[in-house]
């Protein structure tokens, strides 16, 4: 009886088991291990090498990760070879002839991974020779953005053997490796001799410099050397006794033994290139918009030295387009509005019937970089369309209504925390037509009294959108901006709803100042602001006595200096064709704590630490990555 109570019972904790369906497999944790080599096919380090193909076995399947990409060969070839994983193991299969008495070096990167986790095998190089010898020097260093001295990650570093600058536009890369996740680059392998090394953002896939890729160079020639250190090491014999007297435990170690061996160091080993991307930008026309009928935009890929002549068919003659002399200047019909470097220009239209009318067409005769980024001129025919918006009759109706009751826009800066530095503007959304002065009321509030205060209206920009009101502000004192309705009026005939701002200065003791500087003065420095993201708020130049900044808020900043050796009040990339390295750049080591009715001073040495060492940690990587 005992025994079928028995079986009654291990048949109901197998059900309960089986329907407890939520406690399967749980697994275990995650493989973390990379693929471990078993055997290569031929081994790494062979000569004499003629196979067609390389075939390394690993403990368990792997698979490739964005092999174009992780894997290189060095000296390139200019069809690389097809590497494939297959099961559990990995084929490398050679599709061009390999060079006589020559020293091959495969870099896998992070190419290699298991198949189940991805974990990747890092840090994996075969190497072989074609002759009988395995070349075996190498050369290392960092590469740094010029602008900002942030490492930069993942580009080709190669060398040429040829030293004529030629070489980096004509000629393939002696050797290459790429930089790593901390800019760190190891070439190997490398023949006696003298080189030029390089950084190149090869998007062209050439391993040429091209026109628009962003690179870095050494202006030294790079000989690489090793040197063989003898090191001594010792092997410890530890021991454990009693002390008898207190009996406590003795730990003591003694010397086992010493033995000698060598160690080779390879030279140079701490190279710094300093990357960049040139400032010749290609020029060329981007693209029209129209969201308005009453204004289009010409969009440009570059600053422009030149104003670009703009005809359009006269509105009564839009179906003449293949007579010239249907062509008018376009300035007839516009009011035009230029961004600083001409590289955005608006066209506000004046004439009705142009307004009314859905397709303009233009004719631009303008400037466009060839191959060689050389300007040269070009002509095109363009189209200023206008889609109305797809409404519903309703819809429609309501927008048709808005727009013709529409009133104008006016904007200001006037706020109740209004900086002590700064200045009132007022900015239209259309050009204006005419703006009365005498409807423009400022007052002083002096106890609970507002009183008339004097100003200037002065345009800011050429069409007059924006107006500076100028007038005498005192810090901690209360405003009134009044605008009275009808005061302005836009092109369109539109004119502004009365309006009010409320304006109160902040006091002085809200603000830090910062006195900065150069233990090492240079006439041609300059000195930059920084906040947390590296981005620059102010920017001065600097002087003997010292360069301050005013009116700081209570905050964390950083400062940043270049040399502006070309005297343009700018930092200036390099230039290949002129042999020019780009502006030296130096931070200063730690940020500043500002504290509000503080005057502080810090004496600024640029020369104290080597240059790529002197970025605060707290901002590396903070700036947008360019490469």
């Amino acid at each position: 009886m005992n025994r079928y109570i028995y079986i009654i019972g291990i048949f109901f904790l197998l059900l309960a088991s089986c329907a407890n369906r939520g406690q399967g497999p749980q697994g275990g944790p995650r493989d973390s291990i990379p693929p471990v080599i078993l055997k290569e096919v031929p081994v790494n380090g062979t000569l004499n090498f003629n196979a067609k193909e390389i075939l390394v076995y690993f403990d368990e399947y792997i698979q490739m990760n964005d092999v174009q990409k992780h894997v290189l060969i060095s000296p390139p070839q200019q069809t690389p070879p097809e590497v494939k994983a297959i099961g559990k193991h990995m084929s490398v299969v050679f599709q061009e002839h390999l060079q006589d008495s020559t020293t091959y070096t495969i870099d896998f990167g992070a190419a290699i991974c298991d198949y189940n986790e991805k974990t990747p095998l890092e840090g994996y190089v075969f190497s072989f020779s074609t002759g009988d010898v395995i070349d075996s020097l190498a050369i290392s260093g960092t590469i740094y953005n010029a602008a900002n001295l942030d490492p930069v990650t993942e580009v080709l570093v190669g060398i040429h053997r040829n030293p004529h600058d030629s070489a980096f536009t004509s000629l393939p890369f002696s050797r290459i490796t790429r930089a790593n996740s901390e800019g760190h680059f190891t070439i190997h392998n490398i023949q006696p001799g003298t080189y030029r090394i390089y950084a190149l953002n090869d998007i062209s896939r050439d391993y040429l410099y091209q026109p628009g890729e962003a690179f870095a160079w050494s202006d030294s020639l790079i000989t690489p050397y090793c040197e063989v250190e003898v090191h001594t090491d010792t092997i410890w014999r530890d021991t454990i006794a009693i002390d008898p007297l207190s009996g406590d435990t003795l730990f003591t170690r003694l010397v086992d033994s010493t033995f000698i061996h060598p160690v080779t160091h390879f030279y140079p080993d701490s190279l710094v290139l300093f990357y960049f991307e040139e400032d010749k930008q290609r020029h060329y026309f981007q693209r029209i918009l129209r969201d308005e009928q009453h204004a289009f935009t010409l969009l440009f890929a570059a600053p422009q030295d030149s104003m670009p002549i703009i005809r359009a068919l006269r509105p009564s003659e839009v179906d003449s387009l293949g007579n010239d002399s249907a062509w008018v200047n376009f300035l007839d019909y516009a009011i035009v509005q230029t961004s600083p470097h001409l590289d955005t220009i608006t066209f506000w239209l004046t004439d009705s019937i142009a307004i009314s009318m859905d397709s303009i067409y233009l004719q631009m005769q303008h400037l466009v970089s060839d191959s060689l980024y050389n300007l040269v001129p070009q002509t095109d025919t363009l189209l200023a369309l206008y889609r109305h918006p797809r409404l519903s009759e309703k819809a429609m109706e309501t927008y048709l209504r808005n727009k013709q009751s529409r009133r104008l826009t006016i904007k200001s800066n006037a706020s109740n925390k209004f900086e002590v530095y700064d200045t009132i503007s007022i900015t239209s959304e259309f050009p204006l037509d005419s703006i009365h002065t005498h409807m423009i009321h400022l007052s002083h509030k002096v106890d609970t009294t507002f009183r008339p205060l004097p100003f200037q209206l002065l345009p800011h920009d050429s069409i007059g959108m924006t107006y500076h009101l100028l007038a005498s502000l005192q810090p901690e004192q209360t405003y009134l901006l009044k605008i009275d309705s009808a005061a302005i009026r836009d092109i369109y005939g539109v004119t502004n709803d009365s309006i009010a701002y409320n304006i109160r200065l902040k006091a002085l003791n809200e603000y830090a100042s910062l006195m900065v500087k150069l233990t090492h003065y240079d006439p041609q420095a300059r000195i930059q602001l920084l906040n947390d993201k590296d981005q620059v708020l102010r920017e001065l130049p600097a002087l003997p006595e010292g360069t301050k900044f005013e009116y700081l808020a209570a905050s964390t900043f950083y400062l940043r200096m270049y040399i502006d050796r070309n005297g343009d009040g700018k930092w200036t990339t390099g230039d290949w064709l002129l042999h020019r390295q780009p502006e030296p750049v130096y931070y200063y080591p730690s940020k500043l704590k500002l504290r509000a009715n503080w005057d502080f001073e810090e004496n600024f040495d640029h020369l104290a630490i080597p240059q790529v060492q002197s970025k605060p940690k707290s901002l590396v990587g903070k700036a947008s990555k360019k490469k």
